[in-house]
């Protein structure tokens, strides 16, 4: 599969009738479920997060979950969190070589990273079909997202960068006096992860992964050893948070010092259901969502997915 990637001549002539470009975003839904009728055991995605998302709701949709494929994640595209984490490892034409040996060899899953979909459903809409990515975030991460696709930061950086500067640069105190103030209220919400955590009130930022890495190893979580390949890892910050500067630097750093585990207004787990009421939109890799008009949304993860590394 590729998303209007410069190869698309060589990938159409290695893969013939399965090579998929869709010009249309709508289409990519039937061709994945012809993909499973035919028992495809390996999906290859050359894009960005976006891409991998469409692909892996695609997937939830199609495929029993005792028989998910393989994927191959090529990264192109704006953002690429989840390449970073589940990555092939190679890119272009040398990808497709390699996979193609691979697949010659039956070696296609001999080296995998095995990591779950975070899929978000929406239990009081019917008409709303569950989507499926990697990387959710709430709060100060919508509006960072927002301020990440303004083009003066855009054309300046990478995704991932932009948003961490859009971060900074609002911790750092370079929006209005107006706008911090509400940016650090935060935004209503209740969070009833598992069967014993109720996190409720303002909420200044709400982040939830099924990756176990970020760029720039930024781990802005305390799980541990706790960490499952089946579980989501998520961190809660109350609105108007003590020692924000303080835990924003150690955060980025990927460090989670003591003061910081043990601050009530910080809070992180790991577990396989979270469910959040919530009035404000939120992102899944890189797009933005509405809750719906009850509110209520729902977190939790998909079956194992072998993602191939070379």
């Amino acid at each position: 599969m590729s998303d209007t990637s410069a190869y698309a001549p060589t990938a159409r002539a290695l893969l013939g009738g399965n090579f998929i470009d869709p010009a249309d975003r709508s289409r990519l839904d039937a061709h994945i479920a012809d993909l499973a009728s035919r028992n495809m055991e390996c999906i290859v995605i050359d894009g960005g997060d976006g891409t991998v998302s469409d692909v892996l709701s695609a997937v939830h949709r199609h495929y029993a979950p005792d028989r998910l494929p393989a994927i191959a994640v090529l990264p192109s595209g704006n953002t690429n969190l989840i390449a970073g984490d589940v990555g092939f490892g190679l890119r272009g034409t040398k990808a497709l070589e390699r996979l193609q040996q691979l697949a010659v060899s039956n070696r296609l899953r001999r080296n995998v990273r095995r990591r779950c979909g975070l899929v978000v459903q929406w239990p009081d809409s019917e008409d709303r079909p569950p989507v499926v990515g990697m990387f959710h975030g709430a709060a100060a991460f919508t509006r960072g997202i927002e301020l990440a696709h303004q083009p003066a930061i855009l054309n300046n950086y990478s995704h991932e960068m932009a948003v961490i500067v859009s971060f900074l640069s609002s911790v750092g105190r370079l929006l209005t006096r107006r706008s911090r103030q509400e940016w650090m209220q935060g935004d209503p919400m209740t969070i009833l992860a598992g069967a014993q955590t109720r996190l409720e009130g303002n909420c200044f930022l709400f982040l939830s992964t099924t990756l176990q890495r970020l760029p720039y190893r930024i781990w802005p979580f305390w799980t541990g050893q706790d960490m499952r390949d089946d579980t989501i890892n998520f961190l809660y910050v109350t609105g108007r948070p003590s020692q924000l500067a303080a835990a924003a630097w150690a955060l980025l750093r990927g460090r989670q010092p003591a003061w910081l585990r043990h601050n009530p207004d910080y809070s992180s787990g790991c577990e396989e259901q979270i469910e959040m009421h919530l009035n404000s939109d939120f992102v899944l890799d890189g797009e933005v969502f509405s809750p719906g008009a009850t509110g209520r949304i729902i977190l939790s993860a998909t079956a194992p997915i072998d993602f191939i590394h070379a």
